[in-house]
């Protein structure tokens, strides 16, 4: 054999060595498995391929993960909504050559089907009082008031107790158009239903079947104070809200199948939509897809933990590997959510860009 032809040999086997590193590396790396419907799918669909870091991009990262959430959902449900949780920077591009002309981010704003903003007039950072600073009101209700106009449903939660208070904020927010639900407590103390008032405001008894028929709505962070599960589900089902906003899991167990069926009953017997929300920017160590040996850095998209939440850790959301746990194939954490029934998803973390832009923990109550 001729120096030429070993050398030619050397070089076909590196680059075949070469071309065939990404695959091992691949079929090396953990998946989330979404035990939410209670098996294991035998194989998954093909994964997502997120999108590559852009250090200078970080707003279009999270709007081409929100895409691909969409585009997901969609094949597997037609009719699933999809609402994003703050984030309202998103709703909005800087002209590529003039970054002074600002316009609709028409592709992300249609992948969405709803926007849903904490303390829009009040609430934030104290509760029964009007969210400061001023210029944070301002800024919020104009960009609200884009999201309508491009035709997406605007859920507005604010957080007051006074009745006085309470009242004013409903008739302010349906004044505007938008939907609202006002929550006496904040964060993961969102465990109760209201006291005031008694009955959802607006209260409709007709039958709800997509976001465009929403009159009124209730979010709660923790069900497990309601008792268990069937408790919980027939308590919320004496009730009339056009839509219900819960966590995957009751206590420890995911919601059955059944229980999320009860759900979509109202008292009078129409129907309403149950709505799941999902964390997609950081991971929280409490959540099934968690693996004893993670850390901070190890694998190496986990990033920080939050500062208020050493359970809960910043992550590099648009590295492969962390959207497929979230979207993308039959074991992710989304389809878990569609299989078990939920009619949509409230997508929380939206605003996990900024960390990654330098602001810190700004996103207000999503730790």
């Amino acid at each position: 054999m001729t120096p030429m032809f070993r050398a030619i040999l050397t070089a076909l086997g590196a680059a075949l060595l070469f071309a065939l590193l990404p695959a091992v590396a691949e079929a090396q790396q953990p998946s989330g498995r979404a035990r939410i419907q209670g098996r294991d799918e035998s194989r998954p669909e093909a994964p997502v391929l997120g999108p590559t870091l852009s250090l200078t991009e970080p707003k279009q990262e999270m709007r081409d993960f929100v895409k691909n959430i969409r585009k997901f959902a969609r094949r597997h449900r037609r009719n699933f909504s999809i609402v994003v949780r703050n984030g309202l920077d998103l709703l909005t591009k800087g002209d590529v050559v003039d970054e002074s002309i600002i316009a609709p981010a028409l592709a992300y704003i249609r992948s969405i089907d709803g926007i849903l903003i904490d303390g829009l007039n009040i609430g934030i950072p104290e509760i029964d009082k009007p969210t400061m600073p001023k210029e944070r009101r301002e800024k919020n209700l104009k960009m609200a008031e884009l999201a309508k106009a491009n035709g997406l449903a605007v859920l507005v939660m604010d957080y007051a107790t006074t009745p006085k208070t309470v009242d004013d904020i409903y008739r302010l927010n349906a004044s505007r158009g938008f939907i609202s639900y006002v929550a006496p407590v904040r964060g993961y103390e969102l465990n109760m239903l209201p006291p005031y008032p008694k009955r959802p405001f607006d209260e409709n008894p007709k039958s709800v079947l997509s976001f465009a028929d929403i009159r009124n709505f209730v979010y709660l962070a923790d069900t497990s104070t309601f008792g268990q599960e069937d408790e919980f589900a027939l308590k919320i089902h004496q009730t009339n809200y056009d839509a219900v906003v819960v966590d995957v899991f009751h206590g420890r167990n995911p919601l059955s199948r059944r229980a999320i069926e009860t759900l979509k009953y109202k008292k009078v017997g129409g129907k309403r939509l149950v709505l799941a929300f999902m964390n997609i920017s950081a991971a929280e160590s409490y959540r099934y897809y968690w693996q004893s040996h993670w850390q901070e850095g190890s694998p190496l998209w986990i990033s920080a933990p939050f500062r208020k939440n050493p359970d809960k850790y910043h992550v590099e959301y648009w590295r492969p590997e962390w959207q497929r746990i979230i979207t993308g194939n039959t074991e992710s954490y989304l389809y878990g959510i569609i299989a078990q029934g939920f009619d949509g998803v409230i997508l929380d973390g939206i605003q996990g860009y900024r960390f990654f832009e330098g602001g810190g923990e700004t996103a207000d109550l999503e730790e």
